[in-house]
């Protein structure tokens, strides 16, 4: 075991003692050796099977079988959520063959950030999280169930149904995942267009035929954003069958993984002899494996959020400096868009998750003794592939290495001998980088700030030529508090292309980047947060500012005392908190905790 992996984990089991105990606790205290729905009135479970067949209920209505909630973020507008459009039915009677019963239980939100990004919309996405875990734990709430099966893909899916499962905490659960749509135009050449665009060198007809090839078909998009990120994170946790991650949809493979998903569940509920609740499988080391897979990917910064949320909803407690110490002993080994010019496609070609997590097994990067969803528990079973042989199902060991060197390394000739994410510091108070997809030379600037409340504004700035300088873009009052967090991807093509002009160009701010975005180097998620009076209220047009993302300093270079008596500056920015549905989210507003503990508004650590 690397010695920095070990300190970090013990550090995290010391650090979450108390709270960790709490929850197990209750996960003992709820777990059950017969169905869940014995301890219902007969008014209560004839309301809960009034719909099913005649068969379904009387396997209900008896006390043999298992019952398994199946939660979906189907819907049929966005591509990566289509695929599960006909997953019930497959869960159903894949579930019935095995020996058990089936109830869809509930569906939940799922919103698209790619759609959203840079509209009123985006700035419900951060809080759609948590919304997503209420809506999972409502249609669990019911106490019919012995077990779940989880269908989610995208950015804040994932999270959200990972911390509703984490709250019925004794109930086994396996994700399934849809799988990415095919490989379309590259993502080299949609950058390219979109800068064209920001220009004004092409037109919206150009800019539209470019984003409808890449972005053409179901299955979630191609490029090694959060939503790839989160499959990568679900399967080196343990949550899916080895190898299922990125297989692609409709296709006969696709369908027979999802039907062992379902049956894999029936085998882990309490009422058998191998009880394996999702409570205990979530534990401090299947936490950390999620974070070396995230920095040995290149994975997304929205996760630097997202995973402390996870793991406190298991009474976990995670913090940016342990993902910082870890980034330094953990080597970048794939090269996936924005790190690099493959897609996801490319990476399952190269050889897939198994070949990355042999990969790190092999040099002690990886903890191999975690609770997982295969027929044996550790993780060293998930150096395997499934595939269709003569129709039948079946797991095979990886290739030795990987397929493609350009696309998946090793530890020996990593891309880069750090991860890549950094835990930003200095007088600007604390926050992240991503510098992974940042070239080494655009890694330190120093420049003047100009200085923003509003996105739109940066982007008209930009039209106006104003921009076209050495500059450090100060975006305030876009964290959790004062506008719910919004991604500020529409910021990436006026900043690359003022950086291959060759102007020195950076980005500061308390929100968040997509997990696309990386070329132009960042602090971001800053804390304390501009709606808390956090620094970066009280930086000036004008001030020069030193962003070393490398060794992971941000500063405004402003003497202290007269920096400190600053009048912090009051948000110029209206209108965030109406239309689009905004208004319902005032509560979520006022009760978000920093990006630094979850941005969230669930107490799941108490």
């Amino acid at each position: 075991m690397h010695p920095v992996l070990e300190k970090v984990t013990n550090d995290v089991i010391e650090r979450s003692r108390e709270t960790r105990s709490a929850y197990l606790a209750r996960v003992d205290a709820a777990a059950k050796k017969e169905p869940h729905r014995v301890e219902l009135a007969c008014g209560n479970l004839a309301h809960a099977f009034a719909a099913c067949g005649a068969g379904d209920k009387v396997d209900l209505t008896g006390q043999q079988k298992a019952n398994i909630a199946i939660i979906s973020s189907y819907n049929d507008m966005l591509s990566a959520h289509e695929p599960y459009k006909d997953a019930p039915a497959l869960i159903k009677s894949a579930i019935k063959e095995a020996g058990g019963v089936a109830q869809f239980a509930g569906g939940v939100p799922a919103m698209c950030d790619g759609v959203t990004q840079g509209r009123p919309g985006m700035e419900l996405s951060l809080f759609s999280r948590d919304v997503i875990a209420m809506a999972t734990a409502v249609g669990l709430s019911h106490n019919m169930f012995d077990g779940a099966l989880y269908l989610g893909v995208c950015d804040k899916i994932v999270p959200g149904l990972l911390i509703g499962a984490l709250s019925f905490g004794h109930l086994p659960a396996v994700f399934v995942p849809a799988g990415p749509m095919p490989t379309g135009l590259s993502n080299k050449e949609k950058v390219r267009i979109r800068q064209l665009y920001a220009e004004g060198k092409v037109g919206r007809k150009e800019l539209l035929e470019s984003e409808a090839a890449s972005y053409h078909s179901a299955g979630t998009c191609t490029f090694y954003g959060t939503a790839n990120s989160n499959q990568m994170m679900v399967e080196i946790m343990g949550l899916h069958l080895p190898g299922s991650s990125f297989v692609n949809p409709y296709t006969p493979l696709r369908d027979e993984l999802t039907k062992a998903a379902a049956k894999q569940v029936l085998k882990f509920t309490a009422m058998g002899d191998d009880f394996r609740p999702i409570g205990r499988m979530i534990d401090e080391k299947a936490i950390i494996n999620a974070i070396i897979g995230l920095l040995a990917t290149g994975g997304s910064t929205n996760h630097t959020i997202h995973l402390i949320a996870i793991a406190r909803a298991a009474g976990i407690i995670i913090n940016w400096d342990d993902f910082d110490q870890l980034s330094r002993a953990v080597p970048l080994l794939t090269r996936i868009y924005p790190n690099g010019q493959a897609d996801i496609n490319h990476f399952q070609a190269a050889g897939g998750m198994g070949v990355l997590i042999a990969e790190l097994l092999r040099n002690g990067l990886l903890h191999e003794d975690i609770m997982t969803v295969a027929d044996q528990r550790g993780m060293s079973h998930y150096d395997q592939e499934p595939k269709l042989v003569d129709g039948q199902l079946i797991w095979e060991a990886c290739p030795d290495a990987s397929l493609d060197a350009e696309v998946i390394s090793t530890v020996a000739k990593p891309f880069a001998a750090g991860g890549g994410l950094h835990v930003m510091h200095g007088n600007l108070g604390r926050g992240v980088s991503k510098v992974s997809a940042v070239a080494e030379k655009h890694q330190v600037v120093e420049a003047p700030a100009m200085v923003f409340d509003d996105q739109d504004d940066v982007v008209a700035a930009f039209k106006r030529g104003e921009m076209d300088k050495d500059v450090i873009v100060v975006l305030r009052f876009q964290g959790p508090k004062s506008n719910g967090m919004p991604e500020l991807h529409k910021l990436t093509p006026s900043l690359g292309v003022l950086q291959d002009k060759g102007f020195k160009v950076g980005l500061v701010t308390d929100g968040r980047m997509s997990g696309a975005s990386g070329k132009v180097p960042s602090a971001i998620h800053m804390c304390p947060e501009c709606a808390e009076g956090g620094p970066l209220t009280r930086v000036r047009d004008g001030d020069m500012i030193q962003l070393n993302t490398q060794t992971g300093e941000v500063n405004v270079l402003v003497e202290a005392a007269e920096f400190a008596a600053r009048e912090p500056a009051a948000n110029s920015a209206k209108g965030h908190h109406f239309g689009m549905g905004r208004e319902l989210f005032g509560a979520f507003r006022l009760g978000a905790s920093s990006a630094e503990t979850g941005a969230t508004n669930l107490f799941v650590a108490d």
